[in-house]
């Protein structure tokens, strides 16, 4: 990896996985928590400066993880700088919180008010997405604010959750205004209704969800979602190991990114997915 890709840590609940303005060559699998996760974080390709999406892993217990992934905006180093705040007061408050669900709750909800401040504090308007995955067993709980998504699948494509984007087209899409297609071309794809960095900033805060043994919680910023379909991505992340099909879905949409193929969406962009299955039981 290069950059300040990786870096560990130990607080009192376990170790944390920092990738950090990271430019990974491939996808690393991390056994956390209850189960496996599998992560990609790359800079867009041809363009100068860091990597504005910041991610973590958060090991709270054997049983017990956090996943986050933000994507910062506002200028390449004020994105950046906004995105790793982001990470950072999330691993602070959940590291500094006794690892009970109820405490945890509370410390996440506190990250993302403390990032808030600390991004409006930078004084430059800059902004980032915060997309949370809580996983305690086989129980998820999400949390965001922004686009970067959170979606869990089970092994033969039932979607049992999907985050709604916060942005005009998100709600068009979610209201079923206009579909996916219609979405991915829309001059108003990117413009961010709700962020970390905004004295409006609210925190949707999804129900606890089950996971079957072999679904998939899968978080990626918008550099997955303007290069691959929903469906496409699903279909490649729903079977397998986890690892494997991140490669896969990794490659496809770098390969985009690179090489635009027409009919295909293709945007360059920063790229960081974290994709989570629980520990398989014999």
């Amino acid at each position: 990896m290069k950059g300040r890709a990786l870096v560990l840590r130990t607080c009192k609940t376990g170790e944390t996985l920092l990738f950090i303005d990271s430019d990974m060559e491939s996808v690393e699998t991390f056994a956390i928590g209850s189960g496996e996760a599998a992560v990609i974080a790359t800079r867009c390709p041809g363009r100068d400066g860091p990597n504005q999406d910041a991610s973590a892993l958060i090991a709270v217990s054997d049983n017990h993880c956090v996943l986050v992934i933000a994507d910062g905006f506002g200028g390449h180093p004020a994105g950046a700088q906004a995105a790793e705040i982001a990470v950072r007061q999330i691993e602070r408050f959940v590291c500094g919180s006794p690892p009970d669900s109820d405490n945890l709750r509370s410390a996440i909800v506190d990250g993302f008010e403390h990032a808030d401040a600390a991004v409006r504090e930078m004084g430059v308007g800059a902004g980032t997405t915060l997309a949370v995955a809580d996983i305690e067993g086989n129980l998820v709980r999400s949390y965001h604010v922004g686009d970067s998504a959170i979606v869990v699948t089970g092994q033969r494509g039932l979607i049992k959750m999907r985050s709604v984007a916060h942005s005009p087209v998100g709600y068009a899409v979610e209201s079923g205004l206009i579909d996916e297609e219609e979405a991915m071309n829309h001059e108003d794809r990117h413009v961010v209704s709700n962020m970390v960095g905004s004295a409006e900033m609210r925190i949707e805060i999804g129900p606890s969800l089950e996971l079957a043994p072999r679904d998939t919680v899968l978080l990626a910023s918008d550099g997955l979602w303007d290069n691959m379909m929903f469906d496409d991505v699903v279909e490649r992340i729903r079977k397998g190991p986890v690892g494997k099909s991140l490669i896969t879905i990794a490659g496809d949409c770098r390969s985009r990114m690179a090489r635009p193929v027409e009919g295909l969406p293709s945007k360059p962009d920063d790229l960081a997915i974290i994709a989570f299955r629980l520990r398989q039981t014999r």
